[in-house]
């Protein structure tokens, strides 16, 4: 009975064993399978730059290629760039090549700053933006679609931050105030990156402020609007802007009042005088921007140039 028993044991764990051994064996035929299908879903392969910078004016290229094993050179082709993503996002360039055709053709009403510098039959959907604008920073999304009786679509998720940059530029330094309550010199400036302002006096340097940006909005991130305070007449104060691409500077010559003239009852307008530190430029602003003195006491002046 003993040995009997111990048969019986023998067997049931090798029936055991054996049972163990085949769903083993079994789960190692179906992880392949498995992994087939995941590629099959994931086969899409799309490069991008995570960050691409450029300087205004200028044209700028975006990259972007992509490869799928169900593309072919038979297949038609959607290809969308957008700025954004989600409920904001603003498509800025589409074209469609048709099966047969070498090109992507764009819809009538695009933009022509923005055109396909890549070959989708190539796999390249690299887009160049012509004379490109601080406005043109952000987050581009490149897509491309494979049209057909099954849609294929696939879209690189994180994208390419575009960085428009560009040299400081002093729009505009004012004076304002009364004899009162004293004067002060405005000095507004854009750049990106957003330029470092500092004053000067004709010996040292002197501390201002920031009152904020120019203006609401997109512009805001690229204008930046400092203030010296106790400004007199009779000096000179220089604004000075700079950021990695550069600097500009503009010199502003307070003349003194004239007395009133006894006869007329009328004030000569003073004169202001910039000078931009760039080698070139020198504005002798007479008439507009002036100060006018009425009892005593400057009124103000504003000057813009671009």
């Amino acid at each position: 009975m003993t040995h009997k028993h111990s048969h019986s044991h023998w067997v049931s764990s090798a029936v055991y064993i054996m049972d163990v051994w085949l769903v083993c064996s079994a789960l190692t035929l179906l992880l392949p399978v498995k992994a087939a299908l995941g590629s099959g879903d994931d086969g899409w392969s799309m490069h991008v730059q995570s960050e691409v910078r450029a300087i205004e004016g200028y044209p700028v290229v975006l990259p972007c290629t992509f490869s799928h094993p169900q593309h072919s050179q038979h297949s038609s082709l959607q290809v969308l760039w957008h700025l954004g993503h989600g409920q904001s996002a603003t498509i800025l360039y589409r074209c469609t090549s048709l099966s047969g055709t070498a090109t992507c053709d764009p819809g009538p009403k695009q933009d022509q700053r923005f055109r396909l510098e890549g070959n989708p039959r190539e796999h390249d959907l690299s887009l160049r933006i012509n004379s490109a604008t601080l406005q043109d920073s952000g987050r581009y999304y490149c897509r491309v679609e494979v049209l057909g009786r099954e849609h294929i679509s696939f879209e690189e998720k994180l994208g390419t931050k575009l960085r428009v940059e560009t040299p400081p530029k002093i729009l505009s330094l004012s004076v304002e105030g009364t004899e009162q309550s004293g004067y002060r010199a405005v000095c507004q400036v854009q750049g990106s990156p957003v330029p470092d302002v500092q004053w000067l006096g004709p010996d040292d340097l002197l501390e201002g402020s920031l009152i904020g940006p120019l203006a609401q909005g997109s512009q805001s991130h690229y204008h930046t609007v400092s203030q010296l305070r106790d400004v007199e007449p009779g000096q000179q104060y220089t604004c000075s802007a700079s950021n990695p691409l550069g600097r500009e500077q503009a010199t502003l010559y307070v003349l003194p009042p004239r007395p009133l003239l006894s006869v007329g009852g009328a004030s000569p307008p003073l004169l202001l005088l910039l000078s931009l530190s760039l080698g070139a430029k020198v504005l002798l602003l007479v008439g507009m921007g002036m100060w006018m003195v009425q009892g005593g006491a400057l009124q103000g002046v504003s000057c813009w140039w671009k």
